[in-house]
């Protein structure tokens, strides 16, 4: 059985990743002020107020663990990433709920955000199966996906509900043990790529 998957801290060279507290609210309100984070993620009716709220009611270590992405040089709120969907008797969870403030998309951060994720679940807790899902009519955040080095499986056709009634299928991608070293290699690279 893998470890229990906890809030706890981790860093890098440009992301530190916290546990979600109610003092990251201000912070986060600010992050997600611009429409187009939520292009394919729709906010709920209450808007970031009531996404927060929710994140804070399924927040539970080894079931639902919220995650505030800062910057590590100076700790500016960038956005949030969640592990979810945990499963022990799988060994499996998955990376999702993510979205970052526009003016660091195509940098380091979704790369290394991701990369501490994977050495959390792989390397710390012993899970076999990491997967990430997305939006068919996301291109973006499949080419991301695809680009830290994930497998996509398939489309789950009119798989969920979305907050604003659509009905939207899903692509899903996954990465395994046997396949993280070489993923990680990937993303090292990408990493040591840019500069501080």
């Amino acid at each position: 059985m893998p470890s229990p998957v906890l809030p706890v801290p981790l860093g890098g060279r440009f992301v530190r990743l916290e546990p979600l507290e109610a003092a990251h609210r201000p912070g986060l309100l600010a992050a997600g002020s611009d429409a187009r984070i939520w292009s394919w993620m729709p906010l709920p009716a209450g808007g970031m107020d009531a996404y927060l709220d929710a994140a804070f009611a399924a927040a539970q270590p080894d079931s639902h663990v919220p995650f505030v992405v800062t910057r590590a040089g100076d700790g500016s709120i960038l956005g949030m990433t969640r592990l979810f969907d945990i499963r022990p008797n799988d060994a499996g969870l998955e990376i999702g709920h993510t979205w970052y403030t526009p003016d660091v998309w195509a940098g380091p951060i979704n790369a290394e955000a991701k990369r501490l994720l994977l050495a959390y679940a792989f390397d710390d807790c012993g899970y076999e199966r990491v997967q990430l899902k997305t939006d068919l009519r996301n291109a973006r955040s499949q080419a991301a996906i695809a680009k830290l080095g994930a497998r996509r499986e398939g489309v789950l056709r009119r798989h969920m509900r979305l907050n604003d009634g659509y009905l939207r299928s899903t692509v899903m991608f996954s990465i395994l043990r046997e396949e993280w070293p070489a993923v990680r290699a990937g993303l090292d690279a990408r990493l040591n790529a840019f500069s501080l």
